[in-house]
């Protein structure tokens, strides 16, 4: 890695001022008991997801094949940006041992994968107003929580916000082709899952 992009992805993460201000602002609200709640929420994504795929396929809702393909790719794309960047989690970083974290991870920083992966899915439950709410306050406690634990910066989440939400944009474009698609595979591998094919569904 050159000394330019080596300044701007470990040295100039910890001295902007809003990455600063915002480990000030969950350092002053921080106790046992919210750690310990960041600390369930942030792996709760492993139950969630599961009960969202669940429940567009049992609503018959063909965006279900979007809604997976859309989580898996945005994963991949976001875990190739961490590969290539290679930015130190905050919580590793000396200069900022004082910040409120937990046990570190190891991995990196860049893009938050929980703001990459989780901030476009919402695209796809546009015809589901309740659960689209529900999702969104959910989303909010995550993202929050990836500042809190001392694991991300405001500036990753927000990147990992801007490329999920770009890439499910994109993919939300061709959804109708793809669920199509994705329906016709299942349709051929296990006839018995796959969703009677509707009309193009628009998404509010």
């Amino acid at each position: 890695m050159n000394f330019g992009l080596a300044y701007i992805l470990y040295i100039l993460p910890y001295k902007i001022s809003i990455n600063l201000w915002a480990f000030h602002a969950v350092q002053a609200i921080a106790s046992p008991a919210l750690t310990a709640v960041m600390s369930v929420l942030s792996k709760s994504f492993l139950v969630v997801l599961p009960i969202l795929v669940l429940y567009l396929y049992l609503r018959k809702n063909n965006n279900v094949y979007s809604f997976v393909i859309a989580g898996i790719l945005l994963f991949i794309v976001s875990d190739l940006i961490k590969i290539i960047t290679k930015e130190p989690r905050p919580c590793n970083i000396a200069e900022l041992s004082w910040i409120n974290h937990i046990a570190c991870e190891n991995t990196f920083s860049f893009p938050s994968n929980h703001a990459s992966v989780l901030t476009g899915l919402v695209l796809f439950l546009g015809k589901h107003k309740y659960v689209r709410v529900l999702y969104i306050a959910w989303l909010a406690l995550i993202l929050f929580g990836r500042i809190y634990l001392g694991l991300h910066y405001f500036t990753d989440v927000i990147a990992g916000m801007v490329i999920s939400i770009a890439i499910s944009a994109i993919i939300l474009h061709y959804k109708d082709r793809i669920n199509r698609i994705s329906n016709k595979i299942v349709k051929a591998i296990l006839p018995m899952l796959a969703l009677k094919e509707h009309t193009e569904q628009k998404t509010k």
